[in-house]
């Protein structure tokens, strides 16, 4: 039980962090992010940062199933200043305190994670964070100084994921 308060604690201390205070916010989003564009210029700076957009649902077995091989990157990678990570879900907005934040303690995810609830244009997003993409989950897109430089719809392992981001 101590360890599930502690845990807890540590998530919504890491999701209500303001910008320039010590703990990472995702790309300088919370929560739930209603508008796609936001995403879209988050991941578009010119600042010599790898940025890891992994797209998934609490829902989605494959999502669930490489999620821990994404923890183990962030948490292997959370010092260097020239990587970032955000866990994109594609839940429902309104199951974000009910299903998305218990998952996220649940299953103990470090990284960043925010809700896209811009459902009713992802036939404008899904192209927009990249032309082949099927709208099929999980997806990861990297970007690094506003370049997408990989993307792709399925499940990655560690080793693909630590040659990505090296």
């Amino acid at each position: 039980m101590t360890r599930y308060v502690i845990v807890s604690l540590l998530f919504f201390a890491t999701i209500s962090c303001k910008k320039g205070e010590a703990q990472k916010e995702p790309f300088g989003l919370e929560g739930i992010v209603a508008d796609y564009h936001v995403l879209l210029e988050a991941v578009n700076r010119q600042d010599d940062k790898i940025y890891v957009v992994n797209f998934w649902a609490t829902w989605c077995v494959p999502c669930v199933k490489e999620l821990p091989d994404f923890v183990q990157l962030y948490n292997e990678n959370a010092a260097r200043t020239d990587f970032e990570m955000v866990l994109v879900s594609l839940d429902r907005a309104r199951d974000f305190e009910t299903k998305v934040k218990p998952f996220v303690v649940e299953h103990q995810l470090t990284p960043p994670v925010v809700v896209l609830a811009d459902v009713k244009r992802m036939n404008e997003w899904i192209p927009a964070i990249n032309q082949s993409w099927s709208g099929a989950i999980p997806a990861t897109a990297i970007y690094k100084n506003g370049k997408q430089i990989y993307f792709h719809e399925g499940i990655l392992t560690y080793e693909e994921l630590k040659k990505l981001t090296q």
